[in-house]
C-alpha cells in the first residue's frame, strides 16, 4: 500500500508555507438562498464556483463571525457526498472590514485574494473531512492535517448527478460534441427527461422533453450542433438575429423520464410543467 499524503504536504510541495496560519475550509450550503453583498442570491456554494466565481468569493468572505481573525490563507473545499471534500483553491486573506447584513447583524467581510500555483491541484484533491459534526472552518496544523483520499479529474469529467447538471452551450458542446467527459454520454443517453432552457438575458424559460432511444443526449446534440437552439423556432429566430445568442442559454433537467417513454406520455408531462410555471414565464415555447 502506498504511503498516504496529507493536504498539508501536498500544498507544501506546491510552494505553500505550512508555517503560516492557515485554515481550512469546507462549504456545502443547504439553504436556497443566500445574502451576498447585500442581495439576495439564489443558489449554492457549487453553482456561484462554476458559474459565478465573484459570488463564491463574495459568500466566502463575509461572515457574521471573525472565523478569519489571526489567519494568513485559507485552502477552501465544497462539500461532496459524505463527508468528503474537493479542493477549489488557496486564497490569502488581506483585511477585513466590519459591516452589517441587511437585518442588522454583524458582518466580518474579509478582503482575499486567490493564490497562483495550485491551478493543476484545483477541483481535483478529494479529502476525508472527518465527522460532521467537525466545525467547517478549522486550523490546518501538522497534527490536525487532512488525508488526502483521491486525486481525481476535475468537476467537468465529473457527472454531478441529474439533479445537479446545470450547462451553458460551451460545457454542452464540450461534452457532446468533442465528448471529452465518457461518464456524461453514459449517464444522459440511460434516460430521458423534461427539462427547461433558461435565456440569461431575457429571464425567459423554454420547457421541452425528450423521448427517443438515445435519451437526454440525443436531443441535446441538436442544441449542440445548432449553436443552441436546436431547431426550435422561437430559440432559433433568436439565434439567426444575434449570432452567439446561444451563449445565453444554461440547460437543466426537470424530471427524469424512462427511456421507453412514448411521446404521447413525455409530451403530457411537458405540457404539465409549463402549466405549473406559467406560460407567460415559458415564453420560448410557441406551444
Amino acid at each position: 500500500m502506498g504511503r498516504i499524503i496529507s493536504i498539508r504536504e501536498l500544498l507544501s510541495l506546491r510552494g505553500l508555507d505550512v508555517t503560516k496560519r492557515i485554515k481550512v475550509v469546507r462549504h456545502k450550503d443547504s439553504r436556497k438562498e443566500t445574502i451576498i453583498r447585500g442581495k439576495l442570491e439564489h443558489g449554492n456554494p457549487y453553482d456561484w464556483y462554476r458559474y459565478n466565481r465573484e459570488l463564491f468569493i463574495g459568500y466566502q468572505s463575509e461572515q457574521s463571525k471573525e472565523v478569519y481573525k489571526d489567519v494568513d490563507y485559507i485552502v477552501s473545499f465544497i462539500g461532496e457526498h459524505g463527508t468528503t471534500a474537493r479542493f477549489v483553491g488557496v486564497y490569502s486573506i488581506d483585511g477585513v472590514k466590519q459591516t452589517t447584513f441587511p437585518d442588522g447583524t454583524p458582518c466580518f467581510d474579509y478582503r482575499m485574494s486567490q493564490v497562483s500555483g495550485f491551478e493543476e491541484l484545483e477541483e481535483r484533491i478529494i479529502i476525508d473531512w472527518g465527522s460532521s459534526a467537525i466545525s467547517w472552518h478549522q486550523w490546518l496544523t501538522k497534527d490536525k492535517d487532512k488525508e488526502v483520499i483521491e486525486i481525481t479529474p476535475g468537476f467537468d469529467n465529473v457527472f454531478p448527478g441529474y439533479e445537479n447538471v446545470l450547462l451553458r452551450l460551451g460545457d454542452l458542446q464540450n461534452i457532446i460534441l468533442r465528448q471529452e467527459y465518457p461518464e456524461w454520454k453514459r449517464m444522459l443517453s440511460a434516460v430521458n427527461c423534461i427539462y427547461v432552457i433558461s435565456d440569461r438575458k431575457s429571464k425567459a424559460l423554454y420547457i421541452g422533453s425528450t423521448y427517443n432511444t438515445e435519451g437526454i443526449w440525443g436531443r441535446w446534440k441538436q442544441y449542440a450542433e445548432t449553436g443552441g437552439h436546436g431547431h426550435d423556432v422561437t430559440l432559433r429566430r433568436l439565434c439567426e438575429e444575434e449570432p452567439q445568442y446561444g451563449n445565453n442559454f444554461s440547460w437543466a433537467i426537470l424530471e427524469i423520464l424512462p427511456l421507453n417513454i412514448s411521446q404521447d406520455e413525455a409530451v403530457s408531462i411537458e405540457k404539465r410543467y409549463k402549466d405549473k410555471l406559467g406560460r407567460e414565464v415559458c415564453s420560448l415555447n410557441n406551444n
